[in-house]
Order: structure tokens, then sequence, then C-alpha cells
């Protein structure tokens, strides 16, 4: 009996594997023709691709510009995704399907840069300098929603709660004329707005769906009259103080690494930390164990003496600490003002990351990553001269996050409580 369960397993096993082999593998092999007839048929044989592999402006860990040959490079990236795709199709990858993918995916990107810059010079320590600080937000969002939904709390004020302490945030770093304080003081509206939708969805068990948008909506409209009534007014109270870039002794002198890890802004080195402190807690503190577990059967942790609503509210409330983080860095560590609706759906594009990275802080942030650079990519390729349209360039993080949900919706784990209010009996 043992030996037949086994072989049923290795069988339905074998059957998901084959035809993902099969898909991944014409996909890839898909890659290299799009690469050759679209980008390498119509590049002359003499024409170069000038890398940069410094950001403008940093004199510390400069690294030698890199120039390669365009038509040779692309020929070379076909190859890769041409082998790539046959081996997949004939024999697969096995564990490494979705690190072979990858490969095929970043070589692909590449081969885009190498042909958009052709007979040109392209920044590219520089864009990817800016896609980490671009994913902050992103980043950020995506692990507020990972603290508040795996505790089974659904979250999708993230956006205006990240507008409010963006705002204040502004506000107050002009009064104090001190970026700490600004922090603080966005930090706790953003607080105070994740108090209000847990007291909302935990204790009088509102719809979650509708209490986030309520906040949403709040935000939006509160952010907009006090911008109108009093920052436009008074740019003196529009003016705050930011955080300056940092750079990290010894590490920031690393070519190419360094400075675009190593000497940037206290944001990016706090969404790091960040990274760090949730996964641990999530999945080696006993917190998290609790966490985890009223998020996924919370009648059963109410059994085991856990108090449920205790660890939802403290879940949705560290949440809003996060968003507030990532809200402030808009007007503190990005722009140095307030914009009306200057977010632009960084929340929900987190919460996108979110299911993306399969509720795990690591693959958010590696999510986070994906979409900062979709979106510094459109900004670069505009000022390089694309011959593709900066407005379509431009709605690439959009692209990205309805793709993500239309092809990851429900196939990640979902915890099985998030969104169902706890009955205590």
């Amino acid at each position: 009996m043992e030996a037949s369960t086994t072989h049923i397993q290795r069988v339905k096993i074998s059957g998901i594997s084959s035809a993902r082999r099969i898909s991944t593998g014409i996909i890839e092999v898909l890659i290299s023709v799009f690469i050759y007839f679209v980008f390498a048929a119509n590049v002359a044989a003499e024409t170069v691709t000038k890398f940069v592999m410094t950001p403008g402006g940093i004199t510390a860990g400069k690294m030698a510009d890199w120039i390669v040959p365009t038509r040779t490079t692309l020929m070379i990236l076909i190859g890769i995704c041409a082998v790539i795709g046959i081996v997949q199709l004939i024999r697969g990858f096995g564990n490494v399907t979705n690190i072979m993918m990858g490969v095929a995916f970043l070589a692909f990107v590449f081969s885009f840069l190498t042909w958009q810059a052709s007979g040109k010079s392209l920044n590219l320590a520089g864009m990817l300098s800016s896609a980490v600080l671009l994913s902050v937000p992103i980043t950020m969002g995506a692990f507020t929603g990972i603290l508040c939904e795996r505790s089974g709390v659904i979250n999708i004020a993230i956006e205006g709660m990240m507008l409010m302490a963006a705002m204040v945030g502004a506000l107050m770093g002009s009064v104090t004329h001190s970026a700490w304080l600004g922090m603080l003081f966005g930090v706790t509206s953003a607080l105070i707005l994740a108090a209000l939708h847990a007291v909302l969805s935990i204790k009088y068990k509102i719809n979650q769906i509708i209490s986030g948008t309520v906040i949403n909506i709040f935000s939006t409209g509160m952010t907009s009259f006090l911008s109108q009534k009093f920052l436009q007014v008074h740019q003196e109270l529009n003016n705050p103080a930011m955080f300056p870039r940092l750079a990290i002794p010894g590490l920031s002198e690393i070519p190419f690494i360094g400075p675009i890890f190593f000497n940037t802004n206290t944001y990016v080195y706090l969404m790091f930390a960040l990274l760090i402190i949730i996964q641990v807690a999530l999945f080696s503190t006993r917190w998290g164990l609790r966490t985890r577990s009223v998020g996924e059967h919370p009648k059963a942790a109410d059994t085991l003496g856990i108090n449920v609503i205790k660890t939802r509210y403290m879940a949705v409330l560290l949440g809003g600490v996060v968003a507030g983080l990532a809200g402030t860095f808009f007007t503190l560590g990005s722009v140095g003002r307030f914009d009306e609706g200057m977010t632009a759906g960084k929340g929900f594009i987190g919460l996108a990351a979110m299911i993306f990275g399969n509720y795990s802080p690591i693959g958010a942030f590696g999510a986070g990553l994906l979409f900062g650079f979709a979106d510094s990519l459109g900004s670069k390729l505009s000022l390089l001269g694309s011959s593709i349209p900066s407005t379509l360039m431009g709605t690439a993080p959009y692209l990205i996050t309805m793709i993500v949900l239309a092809g990851f919706v429900g196939k990640g784990h979902v915890p099985a409580a998030d969104g169902i209010a706890y009955e205590k009996e």
C-alpha cells in the first residue's frame, strides 16, 4: 500500500513537472527568438554599447566603464536563452527551474538594455541604484501587508497610511527642521490609521476590505484638503529637512556594488534592517509562530492559550509603523516636498509584491526590487531618447502589477484565516 501511494505521488509530481517543463522551455526559446528578430537583426556589426558602472556624482568605489560589441553581446544572450530553453524541453532543470527561468529573464532584460543603448551610453550603475531606491516604498508596503495578513487581517489601507505619513512627515519636518522628527510624526499618523483599521476590523468585525477602502478615501481627501489649504499657500510648511546620502566606510569603496548598496539613502538601510528583523521575527521566534498560527487557524491557537485578538492588534499596529516609514520616504527621503496623491498607487503595488513574494519578506523584497527596476527603467530610457514612448515605459510597474495579480493570486500560500473576523466562543 505504501509503495503504491509513493508511486501515485511520483506520477503526480512527474505530470506537473512535465507540463511546467514544456511551458517554461517554450517561453525561453521564444525569448531567444524575440531577441534575435527584434533586437539583433537590425544592429550593425561595428556598433558598440557603453555601460557606465558608477552612479553619477559619486567618486568612491568608481569602476571603469564597460564597452561591449552590441551585436556579439546580443548573440551570446540569444545563445544562453536558447540553450536554457532546449535543455528545459528535453530534460528539465528539476528544482532549479525557477532559477534558470530567472537567468533567461535577466538575459532578456540585459539584451533590451544593450539594444536600447547601442551606439550610446547608459549609466547602468545609476539605473540599478535608482531601482533600489524606488523599491523602498513598495517593499515596505509589502512588509506591512505580510505583517497584517500573516495574522489574518487584510490591509488594503496601506496606500492611505503611506499618503498620510508623507504629508504629516513633510509638514512636521518643515516645522521642526528635523528629518527624524518628521519621520516620527509621519509614522505616528500612519499608526493612528492602523489602529482605526484594527478597531473596525477586529473589534467591530467590519468587512476588512471596506474598512481599508474607507481609510484610503479619508486619507486622499484629508491630505488634498490640507495641502491646498496650508502647504500650497505657505511654502515654508512644505520644505522639510531631508535624510542625506549616507556612505558606510569601507563598504562604499567596493567597485560597482559599494555605490549602489552602501552609499545611499538612510531609508535603503532601514529597508534592509526591516527585511532581516521581520524575516527572523516571523519564522524564528515564538511571537512569529503565534502570529502565523493566528492567521492560519485562530480557533486552534485560542485553544492553546494564544490571545488571538491581542496578536492581531499587535500585527496591524506594527504594519502601520512600517507603512508610516514607507510614506515618509516620499517627502523626507526622495522628493523633499508633499504633492497630492504622490504615493501613486505604491501601496497597492506593495500588495502585489507581497503576493508575488508568497507572503515572505525575502520574496517580497525580491518582488519589490523587480517593480523598482521597472520604474527606474522607464525614467532612464526616456532620458536616453528611447524609441519607446516614455508614457508607455512609465506604465511598466502597473503592467507588471496586473500580470502578477492575474498570474499569482490564489497560487501562493495565502493564510487560511486571512480576512475572516474571529468570534471567540
